[in-house]
């Protein structure tokens, strides 16, 4: 072989490396902005992390398209959680019933930045509710299912609405082992569409462990029908992602941000003129 047709041939060998590396530069690109029906899953990279919003015309967050368990899930009757209110009992509200202020929380159950948000200041959340400063009114997402694949956050809402079922302190406690830094898994990889990963973390909750009845629910699905309906209020709010908290129909966010508080001093900046108001 001549000198001319190896130098030809190591040229060519360069030429591919560099197309296949452009290649997967493009896909990591396509990678970072995720499809949801007729919007987009924008990822915004901020100081505390990854925020995930999503289009207000996505019309996939309630399993659009779905296939399996939950096509089948859109067409059964719907079974309300006991401890819920309002006509499809998607109003879920933990604390005090006199507490005079009500804090709106948005989370999807797979969201990294819930997670991070309940691993921070959740403990400050609670106290405020413990302590009837405020009671919190929760809304559950599942936009991404439909951008990431798989069904984890149904799954998971499902189970919360199984865990609402038995009690307001089962629902609220579950839903902050799921975001444990142990429990939650990388958004990548859908845990949580295990009923057995989800009785796994149900059985840390003292007002679950061992619970045969909720974890009959969760296996058979009996509140399906309910994250759906559930995700869908979420569809219709018009909120942008998750986590979002609301206070007499104003957004707690971060100082110079659009974002959620992501550490106890801005979450609690935040909300004292709210709680003055």
């Amino acid at each position: 072989m001549s000198k001319r047709n190896t130098q030809q041939e190591k040229t060519a060998a360069r030429e591919r490396l560099r197309a296949e590396r452009e290649r997967q530069a493009k896909k990591e690109a396509r990678n970072r902005q995720l499809k949801v029906g007729g919007g987009v899953l924008a990822v915004l990279v901020i100081a505390g992390g990854v925020v995930f919003g999503v289009s207000q015309a996505s019309g996939g967050g309630s399993g659009s398209g779905a296939s399996g368990q939950w096509a089948s899930a859109e067409k059964d009757p719907l079974v309300k959680p006991k401890n819920t209110s309002g006509k499809d009992g998607t109003t879920v509200v933990v604390g005090k019933a006199d507490a005079k202020k009500t804090l709106q929380m948005y989370e999807d159950p797979r969201c990294p930045v819930c997670a991070q948000f309940e691993q921070t200041v959740g403990s400050t959340v609670d106290k405020g509710v413990e302590d009837g400063t405020y009671k919190v009114q929760y809304i559950g997402a599942t936009f991404l299912d439909g951008n990431l694949g798989g069904s984890g956050s149904k799954n998971a809402l499902s189970a919360l609405g199984a865990a609402l079922n038995v009690s307001p302190d089962a629902f609220w406690h579950f839903k902050s082992a799921m975001y444990t830094k142990d429990n939650h898994p990388d958004e990548q990889t859908d845990t949580f569409n295990s009923d057995a990963a989800l009785i796994k973390i149900a059985d840390q909750v003292p007002e679950l462990k061992g619970d045969k009845a909720f974890q009959k629910d969760v296996k058979d699905g009996t509140f399906d029908k309910w994250a759906l309906t559930m995700s869908d209020k979420f569809d219709k709010s018009g909120v942008q992602g998750t986590p979002t908290l609301e206070m007499d129909g104003k957004k707690l966010t971060s100082p110079g941000s659009d974002n959620a508080p992501m550490t106890v001093a801005d979450f609690t900046s935040a909300l004292d003129p709210l709680l003055k108001g």
